[in-house]
């Protein structure tokens, strides 16, 4: 017997892994995130499995759930949303899991500033621009280390994707400013991948009254970035790994193509 965190990804059941989809389909018990998980995604588990809410739940009453499955030698499903390395709130179970001597191990899933991306349709990376993406958040109830405040992590321009932020965008948005300039391209995505998916696209300057009068409060990502610009409206370099004058160790480069147009 094990327990087995899976990642539930962002909301769409067609983004699990294959491996994800297989766990639930046969699971007999299932912890999941009802805050944060889809019900299309709780769905997947068989009608007579055993379902415990976490959202109301002690770290000492799914402890026992742990304890239970391995009574019936029966693998528990510990189903978190997105991935679970990521904010997922699970170091202390694992530890209550090696106080116990339960045997755990983890699947990954898509994590939502990955949904988020790809609902903005945009690259998080580009040339010359941002090489680097930050996944942050804003302090709250968890503090965050001195270091890792939001103006420390601007001063490196690197694209910036922050969870649990949104409620504070205002706040956010005057941090980033100084650094990524008024006219940095900002997208907010609630729920991404959800049915009621919401994407907003703005400016640092103009972005909170936009998600202010669509009235999104929580369960949303932010990103910020240079990159997330327009590579036709601005000038953005792009990437040269296609291009024909460009050789590596799989293609050679065409020389006898001429110079560019």
């Amino acid at each position: 017997m094990k327990v087995i965190f899976v990642g539930a990804g962002p909301g769409d059941p067609d983004l699990l892994t294959v491996k994800a989809q297989r766990l639930l389909s046969e699971c007999r018990i299932c912890v999941y995130a009802g805050s944060l998980v889809s019900p299309e995604v709780v769905g997947l588990v068989p009608g007579d499995a055993e379902l415990h809410d976490s959202a109301g739940m002690t770290l000492e009453q799914i402890e026992a759930v742990f304890v239970k499955g391995r009574q019936q030698n029966t693998d528990v499903i510990r189903l978190h949303t997105g991935d679970p390395a990521i904010y997922g709130a699970i170091r202390e179970q694992m530890h209550a899991l090696d106080r116990l001597g339960i045997d755990y191990e983890v699947v990954p899933g898509v994590s939502s500033f990955q949904a988020a991306a790809a609902a903005l349709k945009t690259e998080l990376t580009a040339p010359e621009i941002s090489q680097t993406i930050i996944l942050s958040r804003t302090s709250g109830r968890t503090p965050m280390p001195v270091k890792q405040e939001l103006a420390e992590l601007a001063r490196t321009e690197s694209t910036l994707c922050l969870f649990l932020s949104v409620h504070k965008l205002a706040h956010v948005a005057r941090e980033l400013i100084p650094y990524y300039g008024a006219d940095c391209p900002i997208g907010v995505v609630f729920r991404a991948s959800w049915p009621d998916e919401v994407v907003l696209r703005g400016t640092l300057a103009d972005i909170a009254p936009k998600v202010a009068e669509a009235g999104i409060t929580r369960t949303a990502m932010l990103i910020v970035g240079a990159a997330l610009g327009s590579d036709r409206e601005q000038d953005i370099p792009v990437s040269q790994l296609y291009h024909r004058h460009f050789s590596h160790g799989y293609r050679s480069a065409d020389a006898d193509s001429g110079a560019d147009s």
